[in-house]
Formats: structure tokens, C-alpha cells, sequence
């Protein structure tokens, strides 16, 4: 189903799904106040000046996608997860390391302000 903006995304997701989705919606806001919300590539995406982070649920995982380097650098925190070039998968079964996400969306706004970032 395509929806056109994050409440219609979560909205769409399983009941149980939506309370973490919206916290990591809160979360990312707070950590990117300035950043816009929108869909794209078919997720939840908060942009500002380019693409910041997007998240999105699967059936065993949220996959959160900040881009290519991230993983690199927070490799030391994401040691319990699995992880590929951009991606980090959150799986349901251990809990939501919220400020994990926080760190990686202040970084990803350093990185992306003083163009020091490459995906």
C-alpha cells in the first residue's frame, strides 16, 4: 500500500508496531527538529538538505538507513546487530536503542552540514 506521508506509514503497520514506529518518528524529530518528514523510496524519510534517515518495518525487524558510512562509525554500538552499507536492522526481539538512533541523525546532520558526508 502507498502512503503519501509517515502518519498514513505507520498507520498501515500492525497495532503493536505503531507505538515504536512513532517513538523513533519522535525520536529522529528531536535529535533533526529542522529536518522535513516525507515518503521516499517507500519510507518514512526526514530530509534536510538531503535525504537524513529513513526507517521502515519489516516482519522480524525496523530497518533503519542512514546511509552508507554510518555503520562504520557506530560500529562499535551496532556490534549486536545486523548490518549492511546504510542499513541497520533493529530487531524486534531486543529493545530499541532510541538514543543509538539520536546519535546517528546528530551525526548524520554533521556530516551533511559541513559536507562531510558520502554515502
Amino acid at each position: 500500500m502507498a502512503t503519501s506521508n509517515i502518519d498514513d506509514y505507520i498507520a498501515a503497520q500492525a497495532e503493536s508496531l505503531q507505538p515504536v514506529l512513532q517513538k523513533i518518528r519522535q525520536t529522529i524529530r528531536a535529535a533533526a527538529p529542522d529536518a522535513t518528514e516525507k515518503i521516499s523510496y517507500g519510507m518514512p524519510t526526514f530530509w534536510q538538505g538531503t535525504n537524513l534517515i529513513h526507517f521502515a518495518a519489516f516482519k522480524n525487524h525496523i530497518g533503519i538507513y542512514p546511509g552508507g558510512r554510518a555503520p562504520a562509525v557506530f560500529a562499535d554500538r551496532l556490534k549486536n546487530y545486523k548490518t549492511s552499507k546504510g542499513t541497520i536492522q533493529l530487531p524486534f526481539d531486543q529493545p530499541i536503542d532510541y538514543q543509538l538512533i539520536s546519535d546517528i541523525v546528530v551525526w548524520r546532520l554533521a556530516q551533511q552540514t559541513t559536507g562531510g558526508y558520502s554515502a
